[in-house]
């Protein structure tokens, strides 16, 4: 019985406490509400451009993405940092409405440039605030000086776009720990070692590249020894000693991790460093330290690091350090400090850093940097580096020699790394006799942007890259001589890298007979000639691009099943027509296809149906002509299309299509025409840009194109397409708010970027839309306001009539506006003068009037910008608008183009005109001969009248002159 009442006991009170008996946080309702309306102005978005933050629509909104609460029900976390999705537009005053909020974080997100909400300062609880990375700008509030309970501060990290002015107000949190104010502005603030100072918990502190002013000495006679400061970050500050020195030594006794790189410290290193005895991590690089004035005291400077117990990090690069300090060095590495990484390059010290008696067995990979550090590396046989994986060099001088290279050293390596070497790379002849056997398991050899001279020992490796290494003008040979001597198995080798190597040379004739087994072959960036063999190419991934290679299109065969193959071949000379690859034969499956910027030429033949699992075609820059294949529409994986600069001709084959996953498409300056299709919008929903500009399109623009939710870049210029612009073009969610742009990473897009063509390679950074030189009529639909992402807009050269967009001031990223050539009236919105990122623009040739706006903005743009208007005045064409008479009325309907279109129809009615009037009184005098008598004799008497006429005119002149002459 005493039992059941405890039972029931208990289930009353689970009742009455539900959230503290189940465990479980129930959200409170006026929190709930709070956090729906800062969810509506913001934007969230994922990989997929999907609504990252739809999904806050349950009850229980503790359970939201990104939202923690307590055990009571209340929100006290809100954490945007590092989620699969980024937040952008404003921050809503409602978070006030959440009074148990403890930390807000916005790290790593992106606002456009947003000022940072003054609001912030009234959270009160707040005990974190992150706003790093999160592309804030302006003046930090000093209302943050009110977060009396705040822990944690971090504002870096946003490009120097904060501005902390006089920071007072951080000394009033006096629970500060942590502090970041890397990459903003604090120029101004010469008594921040004071405030600092006033900081008594605060551990951590970033100060990194912020424009700091050196430390008065009143400053450091009040400064008082912290044993909470643990981590401190000065660098890139341009502070001198002298600036730094006094303050530094006396603000913490407890230091482990000081950054103090990239400043203006000079002359000797203190010895007061040594007194550190806490210090873990101690950065002095990229300074003008030296080791004493005589150049004589190194091993005494290292003498005194070595009494610090706990270093693991010693940094010393790119300084003045000359003199002698193998002896300490060799002591700290080999007794002292088994951890130490020493990064100690840019120097000029006299003799080589590691000397024979260092043993590296506490190592499995190093990093090992040089600066003019010494010019031999001696590995004695003390190097018992038995199990060592991978190994890593980076140097930076002009000759480097490698001997006696122990047994122990290479046995078991894996990975040799060599990193840029800026002049030249030897490896000593003497040792190449039983380097084969050193490197018998070396699968892998990496010299990445090197320079060296001389032979590589014979091994066998199954990769060799030497991307970006200087390899000299001539093809290496001794990549057949030693790589692929006779006593190797070639089938092994399966991986070359030689792009952008500076080879100027053709390719030797035994190249493709030794290279059959490879299935990585790239020779892309160089000035590599030659051609292809008359055989199958027997290859899995070919890149051959950016050199001199000529001649036909050889058979390729895709070895390996289940691997996706690449072939590119463009930027090139190959001629001629490409059906043989009609005849490549596959066991893999063929991914990527370029052949753009060659002399191609021909009609593409219609096999594509060989290749389903294509998802990237390029044919641009060719001579091809002809219709498209229809077999392009078999291409259900295609990503990508890519034919500008052509001859194809006709309208485009409707099995495109059945090419749903299409994001690229571009048919640019080609001769294709019809009707623009609807099914693109309809089917290929998610196309990032179409460019169908320099065609021969006519018709409407089909309002089912608005259904492109995803496309960023619209071109149809150049075009003979009439009507309106569809209304409905708001629906370009990608233009409309800022999401996770699509990057396309496979090939450059040409567009008419700022008046000119060029390729532009980061499509994600541009939006825009492209309608000019069209036939389009009518006003520009007001939904065009809604897109306030939109970078470019061009709509020159059509018939557009009323008024520009009162509200065009809303579409705040433009940079380029170009209106010209239409007929626009009345006169400028205001609105304009607010895109203070617009850098071209062009409203000339319209029937604009009245003053132009007063903004620093308009009025720097050129004068040509504004005329040929109608009444337009003010500056920049004219100091005002009473000096101005309007100009007379020049046609601009159409532009030039239509004043020419007028000419041409007039000329050809003229002529004719005349034709036809020529041959029908030539007909009536041939064939009536009472008209033809008729005609011969008015004919002989107005040619007798002119004739009297002329005599009697000649006669009475000479009468004249003869009487003037008798005077």
């Amino acid at each position: 019985m005493r039992s059941n009442k405890l039972v029931l006991f208990f289930a009353i009170s689970c009742l009455l406490l539900q959230e503290k008996c189940t465990g479980a946080s129930v959200c409170k309702e006026s929190e709930r509400k709070a956090l729906l309306e800062f969810k509506h102005s913001l934007q969230a978005m994922d990989s997929s451009g999907d609504g990252a933050l739809a999904f806050w629509l349950s009850e229980e909104c503790c359970l939201w993405n990104g939202v923690y609460c307590n055990s009571l029900g209340y929100v006290e976390m809100l954490d945007f940092r590092f989620r699969p999705f980024v937040v952008a537009g404003t921050i809503s005053p409602s978070l006030l409405k959440l009074h148990h909020l403890t930390s807000l974080n916005f790290s790593s997100n992106d606002f456009n440039g947003r000022l940072i909400p003054e609001f912030f300062g009234s959270l009160k609880s707040l005990i974190l605030l992150d706003l790093s990375n999160a592309n804030f700008r302006g003046l930090i509030p000093s209302l943050f000086g009110n977060l009396s309970m705040l822990e944690t501060l971090r504002l870096g990290g946003n490009s120097r776009v904060f501005n902390v002015g006089k920071p007072e107000w951080l000394s009033h949190l006096s629970r500060l720990k942590e502090v970041d104010l890397s990459f903003t502005n604090l120029s101004n603030a010469n008594d921040w070692s004071q405030i600092i100072n006033h900081l008594p918990l605060l551990q951590k502190l970033n100060l990194r590249d912020i424009d700091l002013p050196s430390i008065s000495s009143s400053s450091v006679s009040l400064t008082n020894s912290s044993t909470s400061l643990n981590t401190l970050d000065l660098s890139h500050n341009n502070l001198p000693s002298s600036a730094i020195y006094p303050w530094l030594f006396n603000v913490s006794s407890n230091l482990e991790s000081l950054d103090l790189s990239s400043n203006q410290l000079k002359g000797l290193i203190p010895d007061a460093f040594g007194n550190m005895m806490a210090i873990k991590e101690l950065y002095l690089s990229d300074n003008l330290l030296i080791l004493d004035e005589n150049q004589v005291r190194g091993d005494s400077v290292l003498n005194e690091i070595e009494k610090l117990p706990d270093l693991r990090v010693l940094d010393l690069g790119y300084n003045l350090l000359n003199g002698s300090i193998s002896k300490s060095l060799g002591q700290l590495l080999e007794n002292q400090f088994p951890c130490l990484v020493l990064l100690n390059h840019g120097n000029f010290i006299n003799h080589c850093l590691f000397p024979a008696f260092i043993s590296f067995s506490f190592f499995k990979s190093a990093w090992l940097h040089y600066g003019n550090l010494c010019s031999f590396i001696n590995f004695s046989q003390r190097s018992s580096a038995s199990d060592w994986h991978v190994i890593n060099f980076h140097f930076r001088t002009n000759l480097i020699r490698f001997s006696m290279i122990s047994h122990q050293l290479f046995r078991n390596s894996l990975w040799l790394i060599l990193f840029p070497i800026p002049a030249s790379f030897f490896i000593e002849d003497h040792i190449s006799a039983y380097m084969n056997f050193k490197l018998s398991n070396l699968k892998v050899l990496r010299l990445v942007g090197n320079s060296f001279d001389g032979d590589i020992p014979p091994f066998q490796p199954s990769q060799l890259l030497l991307c970006s290494c200087k390899l000299g003008r001539r093809f290496p040979n001794w990549i057949q001589t030693h790589v692929l001597n006779p006593d190797v198995d070639i089938s092994s080798i399966d991986y070359l890298d030689i792009s952008a190597s500076g080879i100027s040379d053709s390719l030797p004739y035994w190249f493709w007979d030794k290279f059959q087994g490879l299935s990585y072959i790239n020779m892309s960036f160089n000035q590599i000639s030659g051609t292809f063999p008359n055989k199958s190419i027997h290859i899995i991934h070919l890149d051959l691009s950016s050199n001199n290679f000529s001649g036909a299109l050889p058979r390729f065969s895709l070895d390996y099943f289940m691997d996706m193959g690449t072939i590119n071949l463009s930027k090139n000379k190959f001629t001629g027509s490409v059906s043989p690859i009609c005849n490549i034969t596959s066991d893999g499956f063929l991914a990527l296809f370029d052949l753009s910027n060659n002399l191609f030429s021909g009609v593409v033949p219609d096999c594509f149906g060989s290749f389903p699992f294509l998802t990237a075609l390029n044919l641009g820059d060719n001579s091809f002509s002809g219709s498209l294949p229809s077999s392009l529409g078999s291409l259900i994986s295609l990503e990508m299309i890519s034919l500008p600069g052509n001859k194809f001709s006709g309208e485009l084959p409707s099995s495109l299509q059945n090419c749903a996953k299409l994001k690229f498409l571009d048919l640019s300056d080609n001769e294709l025409s019809g009707e623009i299709p609807m099914w693109i919008g309809q089917k290929l929903s998610s196309l990032v840009f179409l460019s169908l500009q320099g065609n021969q399109f006519r018709g409407r623009i089909p309002h089912q194109l608005c259904g492109l939710k995803y496309l960023q870049i619209l071109d149809l210029s150049v075009n003979k397409i009439s009507g309106t612009i569809p209304p409905c073009l708001n629906n370009f969610t990608s233009m409309a708010k800022k999401e996770n742009f699509y990057l396309w990473r496979v090939c450059m897009a040409l567009l008419t970027w700022k008046g000119t063509k060029q390729n532009y390679p980061q499509l994600g950074l541009l939006l825009a839309i492209d309608l000019s030189c069209n036939k389009l009529t009518g006003e520009i639909p007001e939904e065009l306001n809604s897109l306030r992402e939109l970078v470019a807009l061009n709509l020159s050269r059509n018939f557009f009539t009323g008024k520009i967009l009162q509200k065009i001031g809303h579409l705040r990223q433009l940079e380029v506006l170009d209106l010209s050539r239409n007929k626009f009236s009345g006169n400028i919105p205001t609105s304009l003068s607010e895109l203070t990122f617009l850098s071209i623009l062009d409203l000339s040739y319209n029937e604009l009037s009245a003053r132009i706006p007063t903004s620093t903005q308009l009025q720097s743009f050129d004068p040509s910008s504004f005329s040929h208007n109608r009444g337009l005045c003010g500056p920049p064409m004219s100091p005002n608008c009473s000096m101005v008479e309007p100009p007379p009325r020049k046609p601009a309907v159409g532009g030039e183009e239509d004043s020419d279109e007028f000419m041409k129809w007039l000329y050809t009615g003229l002529g004719l005109g005349f034709a036809v009037g020529f041959w029908v009184f030539c007909s009536i005098v041939f064939f009536k001969r009472s008209w033809r008598h008729s005609y011969y004799r008015y004919m002989d008497n107005a040619k007798d009248w002119v004739y009297v006429t002329f005599v009697l005119l000649k006669a009475r002149l000479v009468r004249r002159i003869k009487a003037l002459s008798t005077r």
